[in-house]
């Protein structure tokens, strides 16, 4: 006895007034501080010329990704603590889904691209000018884009085709594939072996390209005989270096981890990680932690 599934429920943290409250203030600053934030590097990239270079311009595209990222995930949090419904139509998760995928395959993608240009500044820095040439970052980032946009859209495609039965009840503060797969009546294992077979495609290869091209600027760190050229140099890079860090530790815990029947699931936990914390801390890196955007904001 199937019963069509008109909306979804999203079991969040938990219920109860007090906590509601608590929750929407929390995420509410934290919304309010990571598009302010990017925000605010997107406007130091424009209107700072000695900015404009090839890693501003990726660090720009980042800004924006992660303002789009956000903004997929938290207002719609902060209306279900406010208005106390946890409900979300069936096509509005397909399409929250949607967008959460493409944006964290995009941010794979470039987070990759901004590894190979570190890569390029320190270990080829002779041919950095000639190699990354405007036309050529342009091409990266648009590419970035389109294949993450691409990339979910058969996953979106089989998720939506499957037939779903009550209890409708996604234990997740979001619309992801595998809380969604749980709850469909149809056979859902071609939709999970494609599902793992697109996740490996967006993230294996760009997570090699990244640990490759960090295993090779280390190694021309080390070789550099004086101790503050070296510092310098590094430098350029430990900022990216923290974002990587941060973001694929975070994805790497959720699908490492095995699942445990406690009250709070461990994927929801460290899901916070790389959809709500990494695009706040972000902007913070990058401009706490680097000389060029501190004199351009004292400019």
């Amino acid at each position: 006895n199937k019963s069509a599934v008109t909306e979804f429920i999203l079991l969040g943290f938990g219920n109860g007034p007090e906590l509601d409250y608590f929750l929407f203030l929390m995420f509410l600053s934290i919304y309010i501080l990571t598009i302010s934030g990017n925000i605010f590097i997107l406007v130091l990239m424009v209107f700072s010329r000695h900015l404009h270079t090839p890693m501003y311009f990726f660090l720009g595209n980042l800004a924006c990704l992660e303002i789009c990222y956000s903004s997929n995930i938290l207002p719609r949090m902060l209306f279900n603590y406010l208005g106390g419904d946890r409900s979300i139509s069936v096509n509005g998760c397909f399409t929250q889904y949607y967008f959460f995928g493409c944006l964290a395959a995009a941010e794979c993608y470039l987070l990759a691209v901004m590894s190979y240009d570190r890569y390029l500044a320190v270990c080829k820095p002779l041919h950095y000018p000639i190699r990354m040439t405007n036309k050529l970052c342009f091409q990266l980032g648009a590419a970035s884009w389109i294949s993450g946009f691409l990339s979910n859209s058969i996953l979106t495609f089989l998720i939506s085709n499957l037939d779903f039965c009550r209890p409708n009840k996604i234990d997740h503060f979001f619309c992801d594939s595998f809380p969604m797969l749980k709850l469909s009546c149809s056979n859902t294992h071609v939709t999970g072996l494609v599902t793992s077979v697109v996740a490996g495609v967006c993230s294996l290869p760009p997570f090699l390209l990244t640990f490759s091209s960090y295993l090779y600027i280390i190694i021309t760190l080390m070789k550099i005989p004086s101790a503050v050229r070296r510092k310098k140099a590094f430098s350029t890079c430990s900022s990216h270096l923290i974002v990587v860090i941060l973001f694929y530790w975070s994805i790497l815990t959720v699908y490492v981890l095995p699942h445990r029947d406690i009250k709070m699931s461990p994927n929801k936990v460290f899901s916070v990680f790389y959809t709500i914390l990494t695009p706040l801390v972000n902007p913070l890196i990058y401009s706490l932690r680097n000389k060029e955007v501190k004199e351009a904001l004292q400019k």
